[in-house]
């Protein structure tokens, strides 16, 4: 892998380090630099625009989910041709699993991966204050390593000067540019947090004006010497996550366009590592289930976004109640997956959509979250994916909630800060549920999966 990584790291949420991120990506890709991203944390959106301006697909980090090992080997893995890799942080710098240690934050992340930090600081109302809060994010763990500060929505370039040299005399890092608060760049937003790249159409031009506007206010060169910070790796003390399986097990059919793309990369590698053929289809586009694949998997996205064109594509919908009704073949759908494969979507609004009908019930969306947080699933009910007294680990994060009239089996156990649960719906070879569950936090959920698609062949 490349030796030089950075990680871009924010005060808290909301202070820019999206944007100034994807305008650095920006602003070395114009030098002709190669560039790898990657995401503190479980984010599917941030990462869709990372790999649409590197052009290389970005992968997230994160140390809740996976195994401090695993998360190097991902890292080490995707860096592999790349000049420098980003990472960019996920909430405030230390905000994780919960607040009394670093566990699941974009710190815990730069401390496994011994990445040098450039954090960002809403400069906005503050001079010398700035100073303060830096110092206090270097001296909160004494395993980090800050190298410098990116001024973000200053009021002008004297503004910036005067935290420029508050900064560096108090905490004795380079403060190596800035942003104004009236930049144009703002990115759009909706429930979910950013509009997905997917859904944006043609951002080169886009992308060219935020890195040269970048370019201008941030010295890029010092933020490439200051990857150099960066910690040679340990050798791997595990067997590798992704041991290459040669023969073509099954196929298996995987939902993606605008509505559903909400994958981790890790995923869909672990199941073609294991001998999987993946064959992509768009429920948007009214394509169809393949008949010759042996699975089906249904994934995050925005439904609720494309609900009337959704529930107009006839032949698309046919197909998938077809594949999981009629033909039985091993499905698993999770969150927009999910909520697909209901009798019914209800926007905020009140206008009501049929969906495939193979679950049920209907989902309702709400103005208000639903769920979010990590969650710790088992399987009930004879679930094929995770069998009894198998555990993974995933996230949960929906604005829609699940309503039937009679019981119906739950899909898994569930175990997260508030308590435990049940999640899902689980029907012969049908597993669906709300969390997006990290293969990579029980690879037995991979070949669990190859099993039984093997089994129901033999049954056709």
């Amino acid at each position: 892998m490349g030796s030089r990584r950075i990680l871009i790291a924010g005060t808290g949420s909301g202070v820019g380090k999206t944007t100034i991120t994807i305008g650095l990506m920006a602003a070395l890709r114009r030098k002709g630099i190669c560039v790898q991203g990657f995401k503190c944390g479980p984010d599917f959106i941030d990462t869709s625009y990372h790999t649409a301006v590197t052009g290389r697909k970005s992968r997230n980090l994160d140390s809740w989910m996976l195994s401090p090992d695993y998360v190097r080997e991902v890292l080490v893995r995707a860096s592999e041709g790349a000049d420098i890799s980003i990472i960019e942080g996920v909430m405030g710098f230390y905000d994780g699993k919960d607040p009394l240690s670093d566990e699941g934050s974009s710190a815990e992340i730069s401390i496994l991966t011994g990445s040098p930090v450039v954090l960002v600081v809403d400069c906005s109302g503050m001079a010398r204050s700035a100073a303060a809060m830096v110092k206090g994010y270097q001296g909160l763990s004494g395993q980090v390593n800050i190298v410098g500060v990116i001024a973000n929505k200053v009021g002008s370039e004297g503004h910036f000067h005067l935290i420029k040299a508050a900064v560096e005399a108090e905490c004795k890092i380079p403060v190596i540019g800035y942003m104004t608060r009236d930049s144009e760049f703002e990115m759009p937003e909706r429930h979910l947090g950013l509009v997905p790249s997917i859904e944006r159409g043609e951002l080169n031009d886009f992308f060219c004006a935020l890195g040269e506007s970048v370019a201008t206010t941030v010295d890029v060169g010092r933020l490439y010497e200051l990857s150099e910070k960066a910690l040679e790796l340990p050798k791997q003390n595990v067997s590798s996550l992704f041991t290459t399986y040669t023969n073509k097990k099954v196929r298996i059919a995987v939902a993606y366009d605008p509505a559903f793309h909400f994958y981790y990369e890790e995923n869909l590698e672990l199941l073609q590592k294991r001998g999987v053929e993946l064959i992509f289809f768009s429920p948007l586009e009214n394509e169809v289930v393949p008949l010759d694949v042996d699975g089906l998997y249904l994934g995050g996205g925005f439904p609720e976004e494309f609900a009337p064109k959704l529930s107009s594509n006839a032949n698309s919908m046919d197909s998938v109640y077809h594949a999981v009704v009629k033909r039985g073949i091993p499905t698993f759908a999770e969150c927009g997956g999910y909520m697909y494969l209901c009798k019914e979507l209800v926007t905020a609004g009140g206008d009501s959509y049929p969906m495939v009908g193979v679950i049920p019930g209907i989902v309702q969306m709400q103005t208000r979250l639903a769920a979010l947080g990590y969650r710790e699933v088992k399987g009930m009910n004879r679930n094929f994916l995770l069998k009894e007294g198998e555990v993974a680990k995933g996230h949960e994060f929906h604005y829609s909630t699940f309503h039937h009239q009679t019981d119906l089996p739950a899909a898994f156990e569930t175990k997260g800060m508030r308590g435990k649960g049940t999640d899902g719906y689980i029907s012969k070879n049908l597993v669906a549920g709300y969390t997006h569950i990290h293969f990579g936090s029980n690879p037995r959920i991979v070949d669990n999966w190859i099993q039984r698609c093997q089994e129901a062949k033999l049954h056709v």
